[in-house]
């Protein structure tokens, strides 16, 4: 007589675990900067070579193109200063404040805004990098030079509005046009203070890594932290 055959029941699924895209990017963003950042501590020669052959190729076309120049200025002056992006988070947040529901997504960009800000100051404590220094500058900062503030925040900013967008449903048209918009804000803050010869290429690049893993880790925090939320308070 022959056996009967025996149907194996399929496996039950996996459970999801922590590494979602979102946490696998904010450890290879943060991997990122701590390299960055011991590179720029212990001033690695090939790094600061390619730092001072940036800024001086950059410092003379500054110099001779006061056109664009004068452009650059008022785009990290105004547009792009990081008390207009911090303006921005407190302009959001106060009309996500407005709207029950949407109350924790208010706190949330304030703490991460400010996150960002303190991590910002106390990298720059830590690192003391000086600025780069021209017989003949077209603008001045104070502060140390790693990272970029204007950079950082940029990223920070731009990344937490982002991530709300997503979360929110942006429109087919809306979403579009908020990436390119906010890539050209990151990018191009970046480029204008290498461009006025206040920061080396390293600090902008530690700005944007160290940005982006601000927002990546409050991105990663955001759903189990409002799970957790009183219910009463949303």
């Amino acid at each position: 007589m022959r056996p009967a055959s025996v149907t194996s029941a399929p496996a039950p699924a996996r459970p999801r675990g922590p590494r979602s895209p979102v946490c696998r990017a904010l450890w290879i963003l943060a991997g990122c900067s701590a390299v960055l950042w011991a590179l720029v501590a212990v001033r690695w020669p090939p790094l600061m070579r390619c730092d001072e052959a940036v800024a001086r190729a950059f410092h003379r076309w500054a110099v001779t193109d006061h056109g664009t120049t004068h452009v650059a200025r008022f785009l990290t002056d105004w547009v792009w200063d990081p008390l207009t992006m911090r303006l921005l988070c407190v302009a959001v947040a106060l009309g996500l404040a407005v709207r029950r529901p949407a109350r924790f997504d208010a706190l949330w960009l304030v703490a991460a805004t400010a996150l960002g800000l303190l991590l910002q100051y106390g990298v720059k404590a830590a690192v003391g990098r000086p600025r780069p220094v021209w017989p003949d500058p077209v603008d001045t900062a104070r502060q140390a030079a790693f990272p970029s503030g204007h950079a950082m925040t940029a990223a920070v900013v731009c990344g937490l509005l982002l991530w709300l967008l997503h979360r929110h449903g942006a429109g087919r048209a809306l979403w579009p046009a908020a990436v390119v918009l906010a890539g050209v804000s990151v990018v191009g803050v970046g480029l204008t203070r290498v461009w006025l010869g206040v920061h080396w290429l390293s600090d902008v690049v530690g700005g944007w890594l160290l940005g982006a893993t601000v927002a990546a880790a409050a991105a990663a925090v955001h759903d189990p932290a409002r799970k957790r939320w009183p219910a009463k308070v949303l």
